[in-house]
């Protein structure tokens, strides 16, 4: 019944309650009546690991933006290609894009945080098939998942499992993302560049 309540208000009730305080009036409820107590939610290791992991690499990446750490990537980046072919400032734009991504938590915050200064950077060099290099950074973000044990909500999750010891983890991410990285230039980038 009360996850039935959570889900209700988090489909139909979101202009009145944020889903955050949905799940928190549930989680009260439940240790209200009894469902659970707080040892259960003490002693579940895992979610306490995912949710350090989350806040700490979240409010990085809200630091980074209010310092003006994103606009001022924006405007040195774009001083920095100008001049360059285009074709190598996109390549160099897109792998910058990517290894950022070992900076923060999520794709959410990572798009949120630097998609704008990369699309701007990109705007300012002239010969930049614009379509194109959205399309490429977009098609970036898909797997840039699995090359840390904090970068999307199920990375956290497997990490604190120990299905996959860190060693491994960072070692097998960087392994599938430089293929991924290489298949998208080789391969994505021709096919793009034929759809525009």
């Amino acid at each position: 019944m009360f996850v039935v309540s959570a889900l209700l208000m988090w489909i139909f009730a979101t202009a009145w309650i944020e889903p955050a305080m949905a799940a928190l009036v549930v989680m009260v409820l439940m240790l209200w009546t009894g469902v659970l107590n707080w040892n259960d939610i003490t002693s579940n290791k895992p979610a306490w690991n995912t949710f350090v992991w989350f806040a700490t690499l979240v409010a990085l990446a809200d630091g980074l933006a209010r310092v003006g750490f994103i606009a001022w990537l924006g405007g040195e980046g774009g001083r920095l290609l100008h001049g360059y072919n285009p074709q190598v400032s996109a390549v160099v734009l897109l792998v910058s894009f990517f290894l950022l991504h070992y900076l923060f938590a999520s794709t959410t915050a990572h798009t949120t945080a630097l998609l704008p200064a990369m699309l701007t950077i990109a705007a300012s060099i002239p010969g930049i098939n614009m379509p194109v290099f959205c399309l490429m950074m977009c098609t970036s973000l898909g797997i840039m998942g699995i090359i840390t044990p904090y970068g999307t909500g199920p990375s956290p999750i497997y990490y604190g499992s120990g299905y996959l010891p860190v060693k491994d983890y960072w070692r097998q991410g960087t392994i599938f993302g430089a293929i991924f990285l290489c298949l998208l230039m080789l391969i994505g980038y021709p096919w793009m560049v034929m759809m525009f």
